[in-house]
């Protein structure tokens, strides 16, 4: 059994060792990937809103042009989805909400 417990070295205490950097350290990798991750908004297809109403509210959401607006609109229309925003979750959370004024089906994902 002893040999065992040798082969396994991460199973230790939190005790730091060259083979194991401790929990500490990988608690803070993991954080520091997390704010680092980009969040997106994501906007689905559906059978309800015109491409125009789609496209206004694009407009209004990003501040983009209407080029850009149309290209999305004819993206979430032939693949069902497209990623329209990427930025901070604040930001993504105000984008979202102006999509979602009209009911457009959206979501964030970081």
């Amino acid at each position: 059994m002893n040999r065992l417990a040798h082969q396994q070295p991460y199973l230790n205490s939190g005790e730091k060792t060259e083979e194991s950097p401790g929990a500490d350290v990988l608690e803070q990798t993991l954080e520091e990937e997390s704010v680092d991750t980009p969040w997106r908004v994501i906007l689905y297809d559906d059978d309800i809103h015109t491409f125009d109403e789609v496209i206004n509210q694009l407009i209004k959401a990003l501040g983009c042009t209407v080029q850009q607006a149309e290209e999305y609109t004819i993206k979430v229309h032939e693949e069902g989805k497209a990623n329209v925003f990427e930025g901070s979750f604040e930001e993504c959370l105000k984008i979202n909400s102006v999509l979602q004024e009209i009911q457009l089906i959206t979501e964030i994902k970081g």
